[in-house]
């Protein structure tokens, strides 16, 4: 498809519907850093997703985190020079309506936000599980999840409505303590010397160049998702060429450590040698997390971390619910999307319909799940997050490509060097990431290789994106208003 100069870095005086807009200088760069890595929900994915790392790639699984950081902050670099000279409150799909056209944008814009809408709601599974262990492990009282789901998503919205700068306060409050309790438990192990000694083999190359290593890198990258969307919070951040770049960056340095961190301290906690089969004998019951911490750190120290688990993933529900209600902002404003959809909260200046809706969505989706009596993790968790993460990888991939367009044409003399470069190297793993996923589909759904249902999860982002590309080309032909407004409507 070709790029079209249509692309130019000017944006279009705001639409009427902006003219109120949300909270001015309501956030600064430690307020998105909370956003930012909330969204990764760094204890979730220790408790949760590292044991499966641990299972397929062993000993070297701490290592993933590292590369993700190190192929991220490549991507970063682009994104953030491009953030400087492209004005944009769309995030990934302005960015990408404005370098690389209308027809790729709005494809990229309803990819985005299907794909943060699969990674919230499928949380919402993971929640219910944890919830009820918790809650069980204290009063002995069982419930189902979806009705911890239900409860989770009415705070979820009730958070949101209220602000993101009330939203980023809780947040603040909930990643000190998931990432408290994970230094408690590494403090134990380490003190104690671990279950053979501390050693550093995670990190060796012979646990690095493995087939097992590339067919988990995945699961490192994945572990980032949401990290990206510090963009969407430029119009509410105070001085945002400064504190979304510099928010970017901390959060990209920070998740990177800290996983790495985390998930070698499980390896000491059962040795390098036994580790990965432990894990993999683990993975049904999912407390290979929680047999580290009780054996290290006693009773108190589980009970502890099974509550701050569900914070955890709250936390990052929270986060998602913001991000996607600026995408839904962004397709209202420019009439791809319900106006009403774009309407802003009076008294709080949030966009209090867009959290209505996804709302409603996240109700329907888990009512769905309840009804058919779908597995909370290894269905409904697993099929609404892998289009997600296939779709932001996607969008990723599409922004270096929108970078290397934009400045090539720009011959910006004053562009460092090494942008342009951080851009092709960072397209280039982020498609080879895609790849690695995509092949490997059995490893995160359980299913064989084969099965309707990989399929189905792999297309859907593909589908979406399709989907926004004939529409764009459909308004540029009946609606040509409609489509001079796709990605430039502020």
């Amino acid at each position: 498809m070709a790029f079209t100069n249509e692309t130019a870095a000017t944006t279009p005086p705001a639409s009427p519907a902006s003219a109120a807009g949300l909270k001015k200088n309501a956030i600064g760069t430690r307020d998105i850093v909370f956003m930012l890595v909330s969204a990764a929900a760094p204890l979730t994915i220790v408790v949760g997703i590292a044991p499966l790392a641990l299972a397929v790639g062993g000993v070297g699984a701490p290592s993933i985190y590292l590369a993700a950081a190190l192929g991220l902050g490549l991507f970063a670099v682009g994104f953030m020079a491009l953030t400087r000279h492209v004005q944009s409150y769309s995030g990934f799909y302005g960015y990408i309506a404005k370098t690389l056209g209308r027809v790729v944008g709005l494809g990229s814009g309803l990819t985005a936000w299907m794909s943060y809408n699969g990674l919230q709601i499928g949380l919402y599974g993971l929640l219910g599980i944890q919830a009820n262990l918790a809650v069980k492990s204290f009063t002995g009282i069982e419930l189902p999840w979806w009705l911890y789901a239900i409860v989770a998503i009415g705070t979820v919205w009730y958070l949101g409505w209220r602000g993101i700068d009330v939203g980023a306060k809780v947040l603040a409050v909930l990643l000190t303590l998931e990432t408290a309790i994970v230094a408690i438990v590494a403090v134990f192990v380490l003190a104690k010397g671990g279950a053979a000694g501390i050693g550093f083999d995670s990190f060796s190359p012979n646990a690095i160049f493995t087939p097992q290593f590339a067919a988990v890198i995945g699961l490192g990258f994945s572990a980032f998702m949401g990290f990206e969307s510090g963009a969407l919070y430029r119009e509410e951040a105070r001085d945002p060429d400064r504190s979304v770049p510099r928010a970017t960056y901390i959060s990209i340095a920070f998740i990177g450590a800290f996983y790495a961190f985390a998930v070698w301290i499980i390896v000491q906690a059962f040795g390098p040698n036994a580790v990965q089969d432990f894990a993999a004998g683990h993975l049904d019951t999912g407390d290979t997390a929680y047999i580290a911490a009780g054996n290290f750190g006693g009773e108190w120290c589980v009970n502890l971390m099974s509550v701050l688990i569900v914070t955890s993933i709250f936390a990052a529900q929270l986060s998602f619910h913001n991000t996607i209600n600026r995408y839904t902002l962004s397709l209202s404003r420019e009439g791809i999307f319900p106006k009403a959809s774009g309407r802003i909260s009076p008294r709080f200046r949030t966009p209090t319909v867009a959290g209505r809706d996804q709302t409603l969505l996240a109700v329907v989706l888990v009512a769905a799940a309840a009804l058919l009596n779908l597995d909370p993790f290894t269905q409904f968790l697993i099929w609404t997050n892998t289009p997600g993460v296939i779709g932001i990888l996607f969008l990723q991939a599409l922004t270096g490509i929108g970078v290397v367009v934009f400045f090539t044409r720009r011959k910006d003399h004053n562009l460092r060097w090494y942008v342009i470069p951080s851009a092709v190297a960072s397209t280039i793993i982020m498609c080879v990431v895609t790849y690695l996923m995509a092949t490997n589909a059995d490893l995160i759904t359980g299913l064989p290789v084969g099965d309707p249902v990989n399929t189905v999860l792999l297309v859907f982002a593909p589908l979406i994106f399709a989907a926004g590309i004939v529409l764009a080309l459909v308004l540029r032909r009946l609606n040509p208003a409609a489509y001079q407004r796709i990605g430039h409507a502020e």
